[in-house]
């Protein structure tokens, strides 16, 4: 049976896409911690990232590293978190979010938008990853 990241990654559930290609997928986090927080995901299913082969997860990190750099120019921070927890959903995926301190990444914090603003969000992002 398919994750809801594999339904999302194929279109069946919506989403707000931030980045893709054929091997990777990354859309917006739908309980953001921070302004453009963004899940990457494999289209692959496979639940544990370091479950992953060597040169999967190698391209995994470098389309992750695109979509960063996306993320830093859209929203201008001092770094882009990465965070792997992975726990939620049977589906490798990887946490990015713009922070400014390590304060930012608190996962019992939320930020809320409505359907515009993500739209909005997700499209900053994607149109820089397209750049």
């Amino acid at each position: 049976m398919a994750t809801i990241f594999s339904k999302i990654a194929a279109g069946e559930i919506p989403s707000y896409k931030c980045a893709e290609d054929e091997n990777f997928y990354a859309f917006l986090d739908i309980n953001p911690v921070t302004k453009g927080h963004t899940l990457v995901i494999p289209r692959k299913e496979v639940d544990y990232i370091f479950d992953m082969d060597d040169e999967h997860l190698a391209a995994f990190q470098v389309f992750a590293k695109k979509v960063a750099v996306a993320i830093r120019k859209a929203f201008p921070c001092k770094k882009v978190a990465q965070v792997v927890l992975g726990l939620e959903v049977n589906h490798a995926h990887i946490h990015l979010m713009p922070i400014n301190s390590e304060a930012d990444v608190d996962f019992h914090k939320h930020v809320k938008f409505t359907d515009e603003e993500m739209k909005e969000i997700a499209d900053k992002i994607y149109k820089e990853f397209k750049k």
